[in-house]
């Protein structure tokens, strides 16, 4: 029996502003396809803050809500304690989440907030012009680590998956990546069961999608998705790092 692929209607028809190779477009998919899956259409509301994805309002059929740099995770716990029953998503960059949104998101994780955040990690702040993200990997240039990132000066980059599964409030944090068609069919997986748990009135979800940046890494698309597996899935190892439904 032939398999007739039928695009969502939680995606609008307008063209993306994202760069060439950018992950942001296969994560909007995959996001939509996880929802529109779950069958809560009317009933959604995504959060999105400063960043290259502070149009996804553009994209998404469904509420969005555009939130101050950082502040995502705050404006969806709001939402979510005045709409407990909508499904309530925040969608953020590393420059946002892991660096200015770093106290929101840990202490919307300590509280459980029954909230999910879509986190994307491309160790690079994109939208601004390329500069070194807490996430920026020790000798990756940037536009303000022209050397390469010296972990003597700047520390070493945050893993915000482990760092929050360690919270009591966190119920589940997994870490994806975009370099395989494989790897593409495990993050949404790992998104739909975020938001499924959701749904089920348990505690804060995380999914960390490691994504590319072809523009300001200075790659081809193909490149960047090199890049990627051999530089970034060493250090930010794939996998779940916390599931309370799963003991």
């Amino acid at each position: 029996m032939a398999i007739e692929y039928k695009a969502t209607e939680l995606l609008t028809d307008k063209p993306r502003h994202y760069c060439p190779g950018c992950g942001h477009g296969i994560i909007h998919r995959l996001v939509a396809e996880a929802i529109d899956e779950l069958d809560v259409h009317g009933d959604v509301v995504g959060v999105s803050p400063v960043g290259c994805s502070v149009f996804a309002n553009n994209y998404f059929n469904f509420d969005m809500v555009n939130a101050l740099h950082g502040r995502a995770p705050a404006v969806a716990t709001g939402i979510k304690r005045a709409k407990p029953d909508s499904l309530v998503f925040t969608y953020q960059g590393d420059g946002d989440l892991a660096s200015i949104g770093a106290a929101e998101v840990v202490h919307a994780a300590m509280r459980g907030e029954k909230i999910t955040t879509i986190f994307i990690n491309n160790a690079i702040y994109g939208m601004t012009g390329g500069q070194m993200a807490p996430t920026t990997l020790v000798g990756q240039k940037t536009t303000t680590s022209p050397n390469g990132r010296d972990a003597d000066w700047c520390g070493s980059p945050i893993r915000v998956s482990e760092m929050l599964a360690t919270l009591d409030g966190a119920y589940y944090i997994e870490r994806v990546a975009l370099d395989t068609p494989a790897h593409i069919n495990q993050a949404k997986i790992a998104i739909k069961k975020a938001m499924k748990y959701q749904r089920e009135g348990k505690g804060y979800c995380l999914v960390e999608v490691l994504s590319t940046c072809p523009t300001n890494w200075g790659m081809s698309p193909t490149e960047s998705m090199d890049w990627l597996k051999d530089n970034m899935i060493p250090y930010y190892p794939l996998g779940v790092f916390k599931d309370k439904g799963a003991e």
